[in-house]
This record gives C-alpha cells, structure tokens and sequence, in this order.
C-alpha cells in the first residue's frame, strides 16, 4: 500500500495488456466456436453421415457450457483464478483436437460436449479475472474490448467455417489447437503474478448435480420440442417437468450449503437481480432473432453462407465500435444503468424496424436496422456484466461474473426455441396460404421438377434448394418467410419492452474506484475505495466485516 491509504494494483500497464491478450484468445475461441461449426455441417455430416443426429452437434455443446458456467465461477473462488482457467483452456483444446479427428458422428458429439465443457469457462473466467486486477469504475474499458472479441468472431466464425468447408472441415477444429496453446502460455505465466489465499471450504457437488441435471432437462426440452417431438409430448412435458423439480431441488440445496455454487443471497441485492433479469431477457432477444438475419439473406438475397458473414459486417460493427465507447464512457462517468436502458431501447426500435422488412427491400435498408440492433447489444451486453459485478465482494465475483453469463446464454437458448416456434407455426400457415397458387402457374413438368426439389415440403434451413425452384414457387417461398420473420421481431421486440423495463429499475449506482482525475479516495485492486489522502478510513459495519474484506484485499495487493 502507498503512504495516501491506496493499494498497488497487482499488474503494471504491460503485465495487464499481456493478460488482456491471453484472455482475449480464450474468448476468442469459446465465441468463434458458436458461429464457425454451424456453417460447415452439411458438409461434416455428409462426410460422416448420421443426419437425425444433425442437431445433437449443436445441442451438445450447449448443453455443456451452459450447465458447467456456474460451476466455472464458483471453483475459481475457492481454487483461484489460474488453475481453473488452464483447466478450462487445456479441456477446449481436448475437445477440439478429438473433434477434428472424429470418424462418425456420435465421437464428433461426445468431443463437442467436450468443447463445450471447456468453453464453459472460457469467457465468464475471462470477465472475473480482469475484475480482479482493474476496479469497477476502469473495468468498464476493459470489458468494451472484450465485447468487441464476439463482434469480429460473429463475422470471422462463418467466413472461416465457409472456407474450411470447402477445403477441409477438420481445421475447423484443428485451428483452436494453436490458438488455445498461446492462451495457455501467456494467460500461465501472467496470472502467477496474481496472489490467490486458499480457504476452508466444503464443495457443494449436491447442487451442482442438480444445476447440471436441471439445465440439462431445461435445454433438451428446448431442443427437441416442435421439431425432434410436438411440445405436448410425453417427453418433452416431462424434461420440462423434470427441470423444474430439479431446479426447485437446487434452490432448496443452496438454501442450506455452506458453500453453494450460486449464493442466493446474492438475489437480495436490487442491483444484482435485476442486471442478470436483464441479461436473460436480452439474451433471449438478442440470441433468439439475430440468428434469423443470416437466413434472410441466403434465403431471399440468394447469399451464400460465407457472404451472409460478411453482410452482417454493419451489426458487427455496431457492436464493436458501441462496446469500446460504452466501456471508456463507463469508466469516464462512474455510472453504468443508462447504456442498458439506451441500448434496450435500441434494440425494441431495431426489432420494430425488421418488421418492415420485404422480399424487395434494399440491402442498405437492412444495413442500416442491422446497426441499430448493433449499437443496442454494444450497450447493453458488457454493461450488464459491469452491473454484477459492481454489486458482490470479491469472495462472490467468480460466481457473480458466472450468473451473468449463464442467465444471458439461458435466455438465449430460451430465445431460440420460443422465436423459432413463433416462425415454425407462421411459416407453415404462410406455405399453405401462397404455395397452392404458385403450383398452379407451373406446367406439368415444372411442378414435377418442383416437388422433386422440395415443393411444399422445403426447408429454411436449405436455401440452395429453395433458389433452385421455379420463380413462382421461389416467390411464394421467399415470401412467405419474410412474412413470418416479421411476427418473429415483433414478438422479439414487445419482450424487448419487457428488457427496458427492467433496465430502468436497476439503481443508478456509483462505480467503485477512482475517477480519471482520482478524484474519489482512489481504488484497491478489485475497485474498493480507499480512504482519500488525510481522510477517515471508511466505517465499516462490523469487525467480521472488516475481517472478510481485509482478507479478500489481500489476494489482490502485492
């Protein structure tokens, strides 16, 4: 500690830069991994076969990383940062590497779940360690830059995928290998540099059973209703049923652990409720129609999955720019809750405005709604975050930061199956209503051609078939599925209402830490405020109080 009360932060500018790089990587290859399979797997599962299991590539590695999120945050408040985070690391890199040397589909299934296990971590690590060396009111820069690591992966993912798939899909996977090493290299020696005091503890694997187990049932439900089994299914009804048994067994367990993986104490706090309330319900937009914009362009601008990448390059760049200003803009002001509330806004607006989108409508038009989504998740995502973690201890951060983003992936996957739902019902109330009509301008031969293509029975999901039918047909196709999109980002922007709501209830409260100009009484490590030069020391509730924060201090002072 320096002479004015203040504690030395753990890392000099190039130590933190250095961990800035490594952390990077890791979110680098858990986001990259979201977007760049998906392009490639007509490819790999026309290579190894096994299409009824086309969705389990998908499925698994959601299921793995949204389950183990939790789990990730909570061991790395009772281990430390560093083992946990290699462990994260070293597991993605596993995974990747027996995925590019799977021989059939159920082994390329079981690697992805293993990817995913290590993706887990990955990026609610990244956001807990940089929390731990740079205070609330600076970490808002910090974390601008690591919004901006899923914007160029958004764009990077399918460019990659695409050509991969035209070479050779296995790099896919193999390209994590290097890229995890150097994680691992930088990310290792840097984090040594950060003290990690153990403490007594007691693992609550009971409720992490039932937090997996509960997840699990949750997201299979999700996965499988309306496409794999109709909702109104046993099975379905019964994963739902079973998740929410589960979950209530969960709550019951934290309840009374000494150790739980998600303290539930941490709900009491406004500020905490409300943000990852928010998360959810954002992530339930963002997640749940964004994943439609790509489709439209291959669909109706007739866009091959590569250049659909590369068109979504304006919402990225909303993203990007919008995630580093909020950050710096963040830190400057000491205050966090009007970009959420701007950024909600913003994204109510940008789902009203792909409402008005049509069959003929200018790539520019679309353009432009596609930044104005851009800067709403800009301002909202890393906000969010920032809003946690401002709100817990540092005895709480890991499984602070994890709650943040296991809420915001839950309500995508949330988001997923509820707007594809929405679109699934329209679109084949649409298809019945324009394809009779479309059949009848055909000749004998044209509308034999056609139901050799697909016909009626065509899939979103395959747009080459569908630019390959006659132009009446194709029409009709086109669309009926931009019809359906708009009751898709209508349905997405009223519960975007439902987002800003939320947002404008979360208190405005001060970051901790010192201002630009270290105006306030200055900041330790993890962003507590210290006692201005000449001041009084803050006063302090309780001795045990004093105790636990002398204590948690200690792990991030030199």
């Amino acid at each position: 500690m320096t002479t004015d009360g203040r504690a030395v932060p753990v890392l000099n500018k190039g130590q933190l830069r250095l961990l800035m790089f490594g952390l990077m990587t890791g979110m680098l290859l858990a986001a990259l991994d979201q977007t760049i399979v998906g392009t490639a797997l007509p490819t790999i599962v026309g290579e190894l076969g096994g299409i009824n299991h086309y969705s389990w590539v998908v499925t698994a590695y959601l299921l793995a990383s949204t389950a183990s999120t939790p789990l990730y945050g909570k061991m790395a408040d009772l281990y430390g940062r560093r083992p946990v985070f290699l462990f994260s690391i070293g597991t993605f890199l596993l995974g990747s590497l027996l995925a590019g040397l799977s021989q059939d589909m159920t082994q390329l299934i079981v690697t992805r779940g293993v990817q995913g296990l290590g993706a887990g971590g990955l990026i609610t690590l990244a956001f807990t360690i940089i929390s731990d060396v740079v205070s609330p009111r600076e970490r808002g820069r910090y974390q601008g830059i690591f919004g901006a690591v899923f914007g160029i992966s958004s764009v990077a993912g399918p460019l990659a995928g695409g050509y991969f798939a035209e070479t050779n899909w296995r790099w896919i996977f193999y390209i994590n290998v290097p890229l995890a090493i150097l994680a691992i290299v930088v990310c290792s020696r840097v984090l040594r540099l950060v003290p990690f005091t153990r403490r007594k503890h007691a693992i609550d694997w009971l409720g992490a059973m039932l937090l997996v187990a509960g997840v699990s049932c949750l997201l299979l439900a999700l996965s499988w209703g309306g496409g794999t089994y109709p909702w109104g299914s046993g099975v379905i009804v019964g994963l739902i049923v079973a998740g929410a048994v589960l979950a209530l067994l969960f709550v019951l367990q934290e309840r009374r652990t000494a150790e739980p993986i998600l303290p539930l104490r941490l709900f009491r706090s406004a500020t905490f409720a409300l943000a990852n309330g928010a998360g959810f319900v954002l992530g339930l937009v963002m997640f749940g129609s964004i994943i439609f914009i790509p489709l439209y362009l291959q669909i109706v601008k007739g866009a091959s999955p590569t250049r659909s990448g590369l068109l979504m390059l304006p919402m990225m760049a909303g993203i990007i720019v919008t995630s580093v200003f909020t950050g710096r803009a963040m830190s400057r002001l000491g205050r966090y809750k009007w970009f959420p509330v701007t950024g909600s806004a913003l994204l109510l607006v940008g789902m009203l405005l792909f409402t008005r989108l049509r069959v003929d409508s200018s790539l520019w038009v679309a353009f432009g709604f596609m930044v104005v989504i851009g800067v709403g998740l800009g301002l909202s995502m890393q906000s969010l975050i920032l809003a946690v973690q401002n709100a817990v201890t540092l005895r709480d951060l890991g499984a602070g930061t994890s709650s943040a983003t296991f809420f915001r992936s839950l309500g995508g996957s949330f988001g997923v199956a509820i707007l594809g739902a929405v679109l699934s019902s329209r679109l084949t109330a649409e298809m019945a209503d324009r394809l009779p009509a479309a059949l009848a301008q055909l000749t004998p031969e044209q509308r034999a051609a056609a139901g050799s293509s697909g016909g009626a029975g065509v899939s979103i999901n395959d747009p080459a078939t569908i630019l390959a039918l006659p132009a009446p047909v194709r029409a009709a196709v086109q669309t009926a599925f931009v019809e359906s999109l708009h009751l898709v980002f209508l349905t997405a922007g009223l519960i975007a209402i439902v987002a800003l709501l939320v947002t404008l209830a979360l208190p405005n409260e001060k970051l901790r830490g010192a201002g630009p100009q270290g105006a306030t009484g200055g900041t330790d490590g993890l962003g507590g405020e210290a006692p201005a030069p000449g001041g009084k020391p803050l006063d302090r509730e309780s001795k045990p109080d004093a105790a636990a924060e002398m204590e948690a201090k200690s792990q991030t002072m030199l």
